[in-house]
């Protein structure tokens, strides 16, 4: 199994995740719920209209943590890189329909889909790190 499939697995087995990038020198921390799999790349998405978009524009590198209700914890970090290819969107939309409600024609919000390179994660369960590899 991929070390891209192993990680998506993992923060699929949460209740969300959270998704971190810094403002200036100032970290920011929010929750996330969305995430593909597609041309063998981890993505994720957020608004256009969004700090975060914003944030990760200046500064593409990016932390992902989530609890495992299993107990223990994934870290992921890496660097984001935007793809709006039409391709990337309608399979954005494909695996989550439900961001159509919001990001549509009619609200004028747009979903920037982005993936990570140069990742490293490593999950943690009572104290003992382990890093997810290929």
């Amino acid at each position: 199994m991929s070390k891209i499939q192993k990680i998506y697995d993992y923060l699929s087995a949460c209740n969300g995740f959270f998704f971190a990038s810094c403002d200036g020198d100032k970290p920011r921390v929010r929750p996330f719920g969305f995430m593909m799999i597609f041309e063998d790349k981890l993505y994720f998405g957020m608004g256009t209209h969004k700090e975060s978009y914003r944030q990760v524009n200046e500064n593409p590198n990016v932390e992902i943590c989530a609890m495992h209700p299993e107990g223990g914890f994934i870290r992921v970090k890496g660097v984001a890189h935007f793809d709006m290819r039409p391709e990337v969107q309608a399979n954005m939309f494909k695996v989550s329909p439900n961001l159509k409600e919001m990001y549509n024609e009619e609200s004028g919000l747009v979903q920037a889909t982005f993936y990570l390179s140069d990742i490293v994660a490593e999950t943690c369960v009572n104290d003992v790190f382990t890093a997810i590899e290929d």
